[in-house]
């Protein structure tokens, strides 16, 4: 069975890899020249890589780190000290960490808490813990109904202190979903809470050793063409074309470069594209389908990463860290944590600026302007003084519609892979899967799309007549 794809993130590449090894032939359409979607990376003048988030893999994505073994590429992976890093805002260039023991789950998890008193007094512990409780008995089910309030909202129906809210959890919002707790759904911070505490490293961060389209990307590229498949670039989807009775007939696809439009044809079709692409590319007829009616609940949240390179080392820490800063989230320095980055004598710091709606259409003078400001409270050593640390040069990567944004009462918005067309699938984070918006929710989601389309009556059907694209004369 011949699968178009439109959209090569990872979302797309993972429904690609499975569909090849369930043996069929997926042919997947970017419409940029480079692969990856939001863990894309490019590389600058210099031979500089910049990447559009600062992409860390957890113990906790299972479905990542079977495919990285599936693809034998685990080695790529460098894992980190299981430890979680703060600053502390009134300690400028203080650190505070909660070192994770090799123990048992969640024993490990909780005797990390309980040894940091940099952060939290034994009456906030204990009310925190206290707090986190139903969570964790109730498990998943419980989880899922909290979207109906923000983070906030069920941390003050818990007790727990304003506090924990301020030291911890407008850090871990912001670092998982971007946005601040009164704006995000309850249900995803308690997930990955949940995940930490039930793994014995589910809370252990690696860093892959080199940019994601070339470490990750190319071999999932290499494996899909090897299995028979094909990846194209600079190819967008500019409709959806159907036929009478609403299934889809073809993709179009916007020639560019003065070249003509194309006709792509296949068995089944597959949108691996964010939601907010795929809800401008719907076709007027299935808009009055409760299915898709329910998508416009979402859409992506702005996202700002930035790289900064340095004249000097700025830290010796290998690790990622929580900035517990208004304006940025966390960071890390590049030439510590990535073997293809790493510098002896330089740092390359790279930020996530967020909640990034306010600053997303600013300048990028105006932002680099702000963040070297926030980073002198954080680096108040090498960037104030007689010889402060200069900046060479910098990127800023903007991303309007990045994940979904997972405020409130989302959850009822975020459709299955598939769909009430027959021969049309989604796949990306936003869909439904229980790894939220991440890398690992992507590659779920591909993965249970591909089997959504191999467990389909399409894979019992002869194969269709010839499927090669068709070019289309006139601009459409």
């Amino acid at each position: 069975m011949r699968v178009a794809i439109a959209g090569g993130g990872l979302a797309g590449l993972a429904c690609a890899k499975y569909l090849v090894d369930a043996g069929h032939t997926p042919i997947v359409y970017e419409s940029r020249d480079v692969l990856g979607g939001l863990v894309a990376a490019w590389k600058d003048a210099d031979g500089d890589w910049y990447e559009t988030g600062l992409h860390v893999f957890f113990g906790a994505y299972p479905n990542m780190l079977q495919l990285f073994d599936e693809l034998g590429i685990r080695d790529r992976l460098q894992w980190k000290e299981h430890t979680l890093i703060f600053n502390q805002p009134d300690k400028p260039g203080v650190l505070s960490r909660f070192d994770v023991p090799d123990i048992p789950a969640p024993f490990n998890v909780i005797t990390a808490i309980i040894r940091n008193n940099d952060m939290l007094t034994w009456e906030q512990k204990l009310r925190f813990a206290l707090g986190l409780l139903p969570a964790i008995v109730r498990g998943q089910a419980y989880v899922e109904r909290m979207d109906q309030y923000s983070l906030l909202e069920w941390l003050r129906l818990q007790g727990v202190d304003e506090k924990v809210n301020t030291d911890i959890f407008i850090a871990a919002s912001k670092a998982l979903t971007f946005i601040n707790p009164e704006d995000v759904s309850a249900t995803v911070p308690l997930t990955a809470l949940n995940r930490f505490l039930q793994e014995r490293y589910g809370s252990k961060i690696a860093f892959l050793d080199g940019s994601p389209t070339e470490r990750l990307c190319q071999p999932l590229v290499d494996y899909i063409v090897a299995g028979g498949g094909a990846v194209h670039t600079r190819k967008p989807l500019k409709q959806i074309l159907l036929n009478s009775d609403g299934t889809v007939q073809g993709f179009l696809l916007r020639g560019l470069d003065g070249a003509v439009d194309e006709v792509v044809r296949a068995d089944a079709y597959v949108s691996a594209m964010p939601v907010d692409v795929i809800k401008a590319l719907m076709p007027d007829p299935w808009k009055q389908l409760d299915f898709f009616q329910k998508m416009e609940g979402l859409e992506g949240v702005p996202v700002i990463n930035l790289h900064l390179w340095f004249d000097r080392k700025m830290t010796d820490v290998d690790q990622l860290l929580f900035s517990r800063s208004e304006l940025l989230s966390v960071y890390a320095d590049m030439s510590n944590t990535c073997r293809e980055y790493a510098h002896p004598d330089r740092s390359m710091l790279e930020l996530v600026l967020a909640p990034a709606k306010d600053w997303i259409d600013q300048s990028e003078e105006a932002i680099i302007a702000a963040t070297m400001k926030e980073l002198e409270r954080l680096f108040p050593h090498h960037l104030t003084g007689e010889n402060p640390a200069k900046l060479l040069k910098y990127h800023v990567v903007k991303t309007p519609r990045s994940v979904y944004t997972a405020a409130p009462g989302r959850q009822a918005c975020r459709p299955d892979q598939a769909t009430p067309i027959a021969n049309f699938f989604l796949a990306g984070s936003y869909t439904m899967q229980r790894y939220l918006g991440s890398m690992e929710g992507a590659v779920l989601s591909g993965k249970l799309t591909a089997q959504a389309i191999v467990n389909s009556p399409l894979a019992d059907t002869p194969v269709s007549r010839d499927r090669q694209p068709v070019a289309v004369g006139s601009q459409m």
